[in-house]
């Protein structure tokens, strides 16, 4: 009777663990820019309302602390970038598949604050007192707002008037312009349309800063992994695409 008790019990610790085997395996951790937590949030709820059951641990943040994360060793099976350098610079640490990476969706960037009819141009930030931008060293949304600046010729001028306001990502970026603790900020469209009390006083003109595109990719561990695979080509699919539009992203054709 014991040595039929200790068998059961073996096989219930075996089941248990097979169980938590499998429950660990259907994890899927995504690392995601700022910019796209509200398009993300909602396609993670469609994915899992679709009969898929798999735990998604999203890690929203700047694009280059992500990269940077992933690249020492932090759980990561899917990674998309608000730019390309973060991606790049993952498949030349070989973090990526590189069969798996392409362009996700595309944003434009553009001048937020209170209403101001005096700020309708590059030329008019000049005059406020603070403007914030994400921390150009790590997010993408900063490097562009500093490279429309310089081609403008005004960033030495803010910058060596301490104008500029470093956030951590474009999201406090914005937060800083929507409770009017600065006067404006560079964000992406997207971002500025989710604001309460900001506006966009003016779209950035394309031709001052490289276009904004979304690259994804599996990593190379996402790539071993059904679960991940699968969100992957929800995101990428029509699904996908339709709730990118409804956040304001634009298609990459």
């Amino acid at each position: 009777m014991k040595k039929i008790k200790m068998l059961f019990s073996l096989f219930a610790i075996s089941l248990l663990l097979g169980a938590a085997s499998v429950q660990a395996a259907e994890k899927i951790s995504l690392s995601v820019p700022a910019s796209m937590t509200d398009a993300l949030k909602e396609l993670i709820a469609q994915f899992s309302a679709s009969g898929k059951h798999p735990q998604i641990i999203p890690n929203y943040g700047p694009s280059g602390a992500l990269a940077k994360q992933i690249n020492e060793g932090a759980p990561a099976d899917i990674f998309i970038s608000a730019n390309q350098k973060w991606m790049t610079f993952l498949r030349e640490e070989k973090r990526i598949e590189p069969a798996t990476e392409k362009i996700l969706a595309a944003n434009t960037l553009v001048f937020a604050g209170k209403k101001n009819p005096a700020v309708t141009a590059m030329v008019d930030i000049v005059k406020l007192k603070q403007i914030a931008i994400g921390s150009p060293k790590s997010v993408p949304a900063g490097e562009y707002a500093v490279q429309a600046m310089e081609k403008a010729g005004i960033y030495k001028q803010l910058e060596e008037g301490k104008q500029l306001v470093m956030a951590k990502d474009v999201r406090q970026a914005l937060t800083y312009a929507d409770r009017g603790e600065t006067e404006g900020a560079f964000v992406y469209k997207t971002d500025a349309l989710m604001a309460a009390e900001a506006v966009i006083l003016f779209e950035v003109p394309q031709d001052l800063y490289e276009r904004v595109t979304y690259p994804i990719a599996l990593t190379v561990d996402g790539a071993k992994k059904a679960e991940a695979k699968a969100f992957y080509e929800f995101l990428t699919g029509p699904a996908g695409t339709k709730v990118f539009l409804k956040y304001g992203f634009t298609a990459v054709k």
